[in-house]
């Protein structure tokens, strides 16, 4: 799913291409990505683009008559900067915005269709989409630490809650939290102050670097190789392979569509946290430490 840095960097180059432009049409090509029938369609048709948003992981297209667009792009959602009235073949087009220059194109990956587009009037209308995390970047210490420890969940789950935190999700928060040097299941009100210190400014200088890093790589193209695993990344999508601080086998945690990436040597203190699937399989054969694991059977 994209992330906070992602959808800036989708929304920067939308802004150079979409901006202040008029959308001629929408075109819906699935059933499945219209999620509103008011206001119709037909009410964003040749207005001006006067303004571009994310709003957590959606992105908001806000145009002259104060209607907007709001995408959320889930898990195989992407997007795609064609020419002017590209055509819409495959499985995986869902729709395309009409411009003079371009077209921008909505695909999804794969068959379940969760990317939604909502239609929606001022204000008003985006409130009811926010689902109201903070925004780390422009908050305080202070501020993090009461979203922090508002409910006591792991700190996995605390950071991919959108009504704690804005933009981030399964990729970025394996990454934080091994630049942290926390366990992903640590519990958010058993954490003191100085770890609470450390997971904000990870936080901060993960979504940061990450952003400069996918701006440079998209320079002035649009952005089209958006994906959650990234080889630079440090424990995301890597298990079994080496930590890149203290060359560890990264370990995982898999339930239900979701894993967690980690190193147990650098955020669990050499345990290996037990999976769900695979610790129940093995049973006593499921290592249980670095030690362990690094042990010939």
């Amino acid at each position: 799913m994209p992330e906070l840095p992602d959808i800036t960097v989708y929304l920067e180059s939308l802004q150079r291409r979409i901006g202040g432009h008029v959308l001629q049409r929408v075109r819906v090509a699935s059933p499945f990505l219209l999620r509103t029938a008011e206001p119709p369609i037909e009410a964003v048709q040749d207005q001006m683009v006067t303004e571009l948003r994310r709003i957590g992981k959606r992105i908001a297209i806000g145009l002259e008559n104060d209607v907007w667009l709001v995408l959320h792009l889930m898990i195989a959602g992407r997007l795609h900067w064609r020419p002017a009235d590209a055509r819409l073949g495959g499985k995986a087009s869902l729709a395309a915005l009409d411009f003079e220059k371009g077209s921008l194109v909505i695909t999804e990956a794969g068959a379940k269709k969760r990317a939604s587009l909502h239609l929606v009037r001022g204000e008003s209308g985006l409130t009811s989409h926010d689902p109201g995390g903070l925004e780390v970047l422009s908050a305080s210490l202070d501020e993090f630490l009461a979203a922090l420890t508002r409910r006591n969940h792991t700190l996995r789950r605390a950071l991919t809650d959108p009504t704690l935190f804005s933009g981030i999700g399964n990729a970025y928060s394996d990454e934080i939290l091994h630049r942290a040097r926390l366990s992903p299941v640590a519990l958010t009100q058993k954490i003191d102050r100085e770890q609470c210190t450390r997971l904000y400014e990870a936080v901060r200088e993960t979504l940061t670097e990450w952003t400069e890093r996918l701006r440079r790589q998209a320079g002035e193209r649009f952005p089209e190789k958006v994906t959650a695993f990234r080889p630079e990344m440090a424990v995301h999508g890597r298990y079994g392979e080496p930590c890149p601080v203290c060359g560890t086998p990264v370990q995982r945690i898999r339930y239900a569509e979701n894993e967690t990436n980690y190193c147990p040597r650098c955020q669990t203190g050499g345990k290996i946290l037990a999976d769900r699937s695979l610790s129940r399989l093995l049973k006593s054969d499921w290592p249980r430490s670095v030690e362990e694991l690094e042990t010939p059977p």
